[in-house]
């Protein structure tokens, strides 16, 4: 595929400058946090040409975060022109955060540390989430991974993350559930629920937006400025990070791609969760007369399914490449990541999102760069956890609104 886009600049790197002005200390503090959490191991000096900051600013600043333990100093490096440097790193022990996932037939709990490394996981599947015990249930996942921290950790973990499916209610009512558990749901407030169960802040996210979240994290640098996100699961997560930020709208529901109404090969108009998701792959295996059971794929018979999810493949890639197409539309992104819930497919979809794309017209159009996603399932946990932590640590944005 030919390299249309220009070389992009890591997007932590645009937002990184810091404002010389008295009174201004903590977004300084955070331009700085920023500069090191994105650039390890560099010298004082490196920090103060990337953030523009005097170098005696950035020096007292550095004495703060150290004094917090966010950050850590490295081994002197010599052998270089000028002062012997310093290098400068963050603490992943400074900061921890709670990201849980509360999905159609699982539930995700993980705490990462402030490198973004998983430092504990629980898993919990279900027919379909109860809204009268899955709060309980997933508040004890994170409960017995809370206690496991030493207690200096434990005190170092202020805020969690629940992403979850858009309009649940909604969605649990069309898809047959009982009057009863949409109203439940409908009642429900997991946030503020979780909040008084764990004794932390928690702040809700669409699914798709913080897996795009963790995605993006999980990114080499340069980070591109915009990408669009797609998570093949029960049905089809998606995000959008553009111009900078991540498109969470005013109510955390921008970016349902999946409920993009599409036509595939004269087909009917459908929405394409209803031919791109691992529900549609499970509807045509069961029609062809096997048993599934999609939170176990990696026991499946692929070999003996292969008919079918070739025939699915082929269908999927074609519906997520007109949803990407017409999201660039929109949007000017240079890159798609695309993944899978079932790690056994993802390189087989992308491959062939990637050449159905290639298909589209191209006039006046850029060709984007398709690649998979590094985190698979754990994304919208792993989002869920990394949003706060980066907001309360990194972000000059302050305006987080805990049970959104």
């Amino acid at each position: 595929m030919t390299d249309d886009y220009a070389a992009p600049v890591d997007i932590f790197q645009l937002k990184s400058k810091g404002l010389q002005h008295h009174g201004l200390r903590q977004n300084n503090l955070r331009v700085v946090l920023n500069v090191i959490g994105f650039n390890a191991g560099l010298s004082n000096a490196e920090i103060a040409r990337m953030s523009g900051l005097a170098p005696q600013t950035v020096s007292a600043i550095l004495n703060d975060l150290e004094r917090e333990g966010l950050i850590v100093r490295g081994p002197v490096l010599r052998g270089r022109r000028g002062q012997p440097a310093m290098p400068i790193s963050l603490r992943a022990e400074g900061g921890y955060s709670i990201g849980i996932e509360i999905g159609w037939r699982h539930a995700e709990v993980v705490i990462i540390d402030l490198h973004a490394t998983i430092v504990g996981h629980r898993r919990l599947t279900y027919s379909y989430p109860d809204p009268r015990t899955i709060i309980d249930q997933v508040a004890g996942l994170a409960r017995a991974l809370m206690e496991e921290l030493p207690p200096e950790s434990r005190a170092r973990l202020l805020d969690a993350g629940i992403a979850m499916p858009g309009r649940m209610a909604q969605a649990l009512a069309s898809l047959g559930a009982s009057e009863d558990v949409v109203t439940l749901w409908a009642e429900l407030a997991p946030a503020a629920e979780l909040e008084q169960r764990l004794g932390l802040s928690v702040y809700a996210y669409k699914d798709g937006n913080a897996a795009c979240w963790g995605e993006l994290i999980a990114l080499q640098a340069p980070r591109p400025a915009s990408f669009i996100y797609l998570l093949v699961s029960t049905y089809v997560g998606a995000g959008i990070f553009g111009d900078g930020r991540l498109w969470e709208g005013a109510t955390d529901n921008s970016a349902d791609l999946g409920s993009m109404l599409i036509r595939v090969d004269g087909d009917r108009t459908r929405a394409a969760h209803h031919i791109a998701s691992l529900s549609a792959l499970e509807a045509r295996l069961r029609q062809a007369g096997f048993s599934v059971d999609l939170d176990d794929g990696e026991n499946w018979d692929l070999a003996a399914m292969e008919t079918e999810i070739e025939a699915w493949i082929g269908d999927a890639a074609r519906a997520l490449a007109v949803v990407i197409f017409n999201t660039m539309r929109v949007i000017d992104a240079g890159l798609i990541v695309v993944d899978t819930v079932l790690p056994a497919l993802s390189d087989r979809l992308v491959a062939r999102v990637e050449a159905e794309l290639e298909k589209l017209p191209t006039a006046n159009a850029l060709s984007p760069k398709v690649q998979r996603g590094r985190l698979g399932h754990l994304s919208p946990a792993v989002g869920a956890a990394e949003l706060p932590l980066y907001r309360r640590h990194f972000s000059r944005m302050q305006s987080m609104d805990p049970h959104r």
